[in-house]
């Protein structure tokens, strides 16, 4: 099999993938196509069958494993599959592994320094809410490990969710370092709570999709609600304590329009929006470099990006 990020413009592909998304159009002639998208571990594609009323193209749907024709071109700089054949792959013709995008750091590794993060943790009460989620929750444990942190843009793989939290752990763990104003139990719990929610916000893989729960409410509102949950279970949990680490988590956005309920009204809030987003920017940017498909060394820009705002290229 030929991963995805292997590809180079002008290939011929025979292999399987797995349908992520697909949907019709129609051109500005009015003929009928289809969009999709295929993946594997290693990344995804667009891809185009231009006649989806071929005999070569066979019933499948999304999630569906997929063997695929085509050929590898670019378009706007970005490299595209154009798919002659199609159709749903036999059980046991592939293997389900290959087809799950994963953190490249060892999630073992990871769950002891947030299992570490979570001991450093002096207040009594923090630490027990801590230890309720990632010592106690066998259920919510296995969650936090496999789930990515996003459908797409930063830390769409399994692990990315923990590989997410771990970094802004890290990061806060430094400002505190820096900045004797923070209050180190409240930052660090909220970092350690802040993406909690994502474990019901979005489906396991392979979907990786949005809940309906999810959809209705977010993974900030749901985070606070499993919070709220288990300080109910803590006797005499400190009112003052529960609110402030419930704000740093409904304000990690920073602002209305990117999804917060309220922006930071505490510092630590504040410090948890900028390692929240430092993180969420540098591995988008990360990702954006590690599928490009521009080999032009006459012309290394990228092309516009969605996320940056503007037209980004690799440093020099």
């Amino acid at each position: 099999m030929k991963y995805i990020n292997e590809f180079h413009e002008g290939d011929n592909i025979v292999g399987i993938y797995l349908c992520k998304q697909k949907n019709s159009a129609i051109t500005k002639n009015g003929k009928e196509y289809e969009n999709l998208t295929m993946s594997d571990k290693t990344g995804s594609l667009n891809c185009k069958i231009w006649d989806p009323n071929s005999m070569g193209i066979g019933d499948f749907d999304v999630n569906d494993y997929v063997e695929v024709h085509g050929r590898v071109s670019s378009f706007n700089g970005a490299l595209q599959l154009s798919i002659d054949r199609a159709f749903r792959a036999d059980e046991g013709s592939y293997d389900p592994a290959d087809y799950l995008p994963v953190s490249e750091k060892d999630p073992g590794q990871m769950y002891k320094e947030i299992i570490a993060y979570v001991n450093s943790v002096q207040s009594p009460y923090f630490r027990l809410l801590l230890e309720s989620f990632f010592v106690e929750d066998e259920a919510f444990i296995a969650a936090f490990k496999s789930h990515s942190a996003a459908k797409s843009i930063h830390h769409g793989f399994v692990g990315g969710l923990m590989q997410h939290t771990l970094a802004v752990c890290n990061l806060c763990d430094f400002y505190c370092k820096s900045y004797s104003k923070l209050n180190r139990d409240l930052l660090i719990t909220a970092a350690l709570c802040h993406d909690i929610g994502k474990v019901r916000e979005l489906s396991g893989f392979p979907m990786n999709d949005y809940t309906e729960e999810g959809q209705f409410l977010g993974h900030i509102v749901m985070g606070v609600e499993m919070v709220a949950e288990k300080i109910n279970n803590i006797k005499g949990f400190p009112a003052m304590k529960a609110t402030e680490l419930k704000h740093c988590i409904i304000a990690h956005h920073g602002e209305l329009e990117y999804g917060s309920p309220k922006k930071p009204a505490i510092i630590e809030a504040v410090a948890l929006n900028f390692a929240d987003n430092t993180d969420a920017k540098i591995q988008a940017f990360t990702e954006l470099l590690d599928n490009n498909a521009n080999t032009d060394p006459a012309n290394p820009w990228l092309g516009f990006s969605k996320t940056f705002d503007g037209n980004i290229r690799p440093t020099a």
